[in-house]
């Protein structure tokens, strides 16, 4: 396995405000201040889960429970194998006669904790109180029994084969048709008696098990009151299972293992260090920060890796990488990655053409998971990964090959949603017209390349390819590949071909080249709106051109039209009752009018004010979505947070920058939240952003200065961020309309 490199840890003496309660106290590391369970239960869709992990790494875990507010989990997780994933295997524990063994049990719990580095619950019933702590690839739970009776534990699969050997359990469960994942168990004591479970029987002479809902269970002496479990997980195989335990946790000792994981933590979070009274915005800083490190995660062990995208076992020397949902990370995750982990991000893009090399077309993933792609979502924004990495410096990988696997899964590839086939008509449509067509209310769908229920989602898949076109083009451009250069860049501007200038919105136009109408932006495309966008309606995507705003606001009749109908979108009402408008567009939450804080594709949207000379107003914006959206709470997300998707944007948000188009090596900026915020960019470098005047209320920036000079545009370039240096802020309470009005953010070509 590779050796990860971590900075020393600095520790921030601070105070931190409780978010379940009043009660105040003292945090000394920045790890005290995430709260795993913020965005616990959700307001509509997924909620967030308070997972216990190591940055980036393999085993992950948390309680398997349908929500927060359930009353029972079932058992204990020993590896969360995909973000929002249930746990393979299950322990468990039992006291009492032996016919009431079972392969697996639901647990009331009580006095549970959860930080990134630990875990611990009591449960009530059984009188057992447990801890946990993980490491990268290996996992240790402490069991505490206060009964008489004689313990057992139970390990069981919910599919797959388990044996047991005096104190060890070993074996796998399968996780899709080609899939494994492996376990090596060992306990801290000799069990007198060892037997498998099932639903049928309990049979002693066996020592090995395999089906479905299936276990082992180790029955321990009534004198043993403390058992401790240690277990490593592989992919690979059962061998390198044990390995990797034998590795990483050599003893039994639970506490010294959280130690271990609490520094590792801290070493990470304090890559961003952030200063100010405001102790709950620490936390939910912190938390969105710890979120960013759940995905992508390393199956690296021992310099070999299994591969889904071939179902084969490899060897490596650079770390390989996977489970990344590319539509929600490549907007503000990755970027995010290029600044504090650029070398891990290498390795991340790496993976991505290593794992287009082993699938069958030599396309670029799209959703990347243990399992495979899964193709889901629409468009291909891995391409955008690639761009904003080389562009911004990372260039330890093969460009060409990247530009290889991007452009054969972009061109070869059908751009119908959630499909991994070869393009079809409608496909061949797009590249013939400039894009895909769409279907009248009621019309019956007859190209086969089409996901039932996923529908064309045509106006998201022709503005998601234009981009996608843009970004290709800047990777030709890079490669000195003219004609592919000037090719994708005229495809770039393909969504003005579904442009309505009549009413200035992204419509959705048949074959014939005909609007479809009638048509209502807010409600129009049925469920999610899959017949014409993609989870969000047309007020969403009217703005999803990220690479050339700059036209957009042309084609909207200039920067005063342009304002207004962002002003338009923010105060048009749902239009319906709540519980009709989320039944359609359950992904549409986080309202503010018809904007949608809870989804991805509107992330950019708060910082288009600058485009216009009007920075205030996105100052304004976004520091009132954060106050609105984003707390420290159980409900204290707007909507799907997709392991980091929508957290990275308030990390971002929150220092006061934004990086609105990936490609274009520069930050929009936006108003900072806290008095100062250092962020580590390498070699022994780091990026200074300083609020004087700060108050948690003075949100408008009345002057700046970049490195001592005084700067009077609202964005920069990633260079002057990772060079090192000294952005600094004066504050206030109302806003300085004439800071940055005469200097707008580039758009389309930094050189142009």
């Amino acid at each position: 396995m590779y050796k990860r490199k971590f900075i020393p840890l600095v520790l921030l003496m601070i105070l931190i405000v409780n978010g379940c309660s009043n009660k105040q106290e003292v945090m000394s590391t920045p790890v005290d201040y995430v709260n795993p369970y913020m965005g616990n239960i959700s307001h509509l869709l997924v909620p967030t889960y308070p997972t216990v992990h190591l940055p980036n790494s393999m085993l992950r875990i948390y309680p398997e429970r349908a929500d927060y507010t359930s009353d029972k989990i079932k058992g204990l997780p020993v590896i969360v194998t995909s973000h929002r994933g249930k746990s393979a295997f299950s322990l468990s524990f039992y006291q009492g006669a032996e016919s009431g063994l079972q392969p697996v049990y639901y647990y009331c719990y009580d006095n549970e904790v959860i930080k990134p580095y630990s875990y611990s619950s009591y449960f009530e019933e059984e009188e057992v109180s447990t801890k946990f702590a993980p490491s990268h690839q290996a996992g240790i739970y402490e069991l505490s029994f206060r009964k008489n009776d004689a313990p057992y534990l139970i390990l069981s699969t919910t599919n797959g084969e388990l044996k047991t050997t005096e104190n060890t359990i070993s074996g796998y469960q399968n996780i899709d048709h080609q899939t494994k994942v492996y376990v090596y168990m060992e306990t801290s004591a000799l069990p007198e008696k060892t037997m498998t479970v099932s639903k049928e029987e309990i049979n002693h002479s066996h020592t090995a098990i395999k089906g479905k809902n299936v276990g082992i269970a180790l029955l321990y002496s009534t004198d043993i009151k403390t058992i401790k479990v240690r277990y490593g997980i592989s992919f690979i195989d059962e061998k390198q299972a044990k390995a990797n335990l034998q590795r990483e946790i050599k003893d039994y000792d639970v506490e010294n293992q959280m130690n271990i994981a609490k520094n590792i933590w801290n070493q990470t979070l304090s890559k961003i260090k952030v200063e100010g009274i405001d102790e709950n915005a620490k936390a939910i800083f912190y938390t969105s920060l710890y979120r960013t490190y759940e995905r992508m995660i390393c199956l690296s062990e021992d310099n070999r890796y299994y591969s889904a995208f071939d179902n084969s076992i490899h060897k490596d020397s650079v770390p390989f990488y996977t489970d990344d949902w590319i539509w929600d990370t490549y907007r503000a995750v990755h970027p995010l990655r290029v600044i504090i982990e650029p070398e891990m991000e290498a390795d991340m893009i790496q993976s991505f053409i290593r794992m287009a090399q082993q699938m069958e077309h030599n396309w670029m993933p799209t959703f990347p998971e243990v399992t495979g792609d899964s193709r889901r979502m629409n468009s291909n924004h891995g391409v955008a990964t690639v761009i904003d990495s080389y562009i911004k410096g990372i260039c330890n990988f093969d460009l060409s090959a990247a530009y290889e696997a991007c452009k054969l899964g972009i061109t070869e590839k059908t751009l119908a949603p959630w499909s991994g086939i070869k393009g079809g008509e409608i496909t061949k449509f797009y590249w013939e017209n400039g894009y895909l067509p769409a279907l009248a209310p009621g019309e019956q769908e007859t190209a086969d390349e089409v996901h039932p229920f996923e529908k064309r989602q045509p106006v998201a898949v022709t503005l998601g390819t234009s981009y996608d076109e843009w970004c290709l083009a800047q990777i030709a451009k890079q490669l000195g590949y003219e004609k592919d250069y000037n090719y994708f860049l005229q495809g770039s501007k393909n969504y003005r071909n579904i442009f309505n200038p009549e009413t200035k919105f992204f419509h959705p136009k048949n074959a014939k080249g005909e609007f479809i109408e009638p048509f209502d932006y807010a409600t129009a495309g049925g469920l999610g709106a899959r017949e014409a966008y993609g989870e969000n309606n047309g007020w969403i995507y009217r703005w999803d051109v990220p690479h050339n705003i700059a036209d957009l606001i042309e084609l909207m009749g200039g920067k005063e039209a342009f304002r207004n109908n962002l002003e338009t979108m923010y105060n048009t009402p749902l239009g319906e009752a709540k519980y009709v408008f989320y039944a359609q567009l359950p992904d549409h939450t986080g309202n503010v009018g018809q904007f949608s804080m809870a989804n991805e594709p509107s992330m950019h949207i708060p910082y288009l004010y600058n485009y216009i000379g009007e920075p205030w107003r996105t100052q304004k914006r976004v520091r009132t979505l954060l106050d609105e959206w984003f707390r420290n709470d159980l409900m204290g997300l707007p909507g799907d947070e997709d392991g980091g998707g929508m957290s990275a944007f308030v990390v971002f948000s929150m220092l006061g920058f934004y990086p609105i188009t990936p490609g274009l090596p520069i930050y929009v900026i936006g108003t900072p939240m806290f008095e100062r915020a250092v962020i580590e960019t390498g070699a022994g470098k780091s990026f200074e952003v300083i609020a004087h005047n700060y108050s948690p209320t003075n949100k408008y920036i009345q002057s700046a200065k970049l490195n001592g000079k005084d700067w009077n545009q609202s964005w920069f370039e990633h260079k002057e961020l990772m060079n090192g240096g000294k952005l600094e802020f004066t504050m206030g309470n109302t806003p300085n309309k004439n800071w940055a009005a005469d200097s707008v953010p580039p758009s389309f070509e930094m050189n142009k």
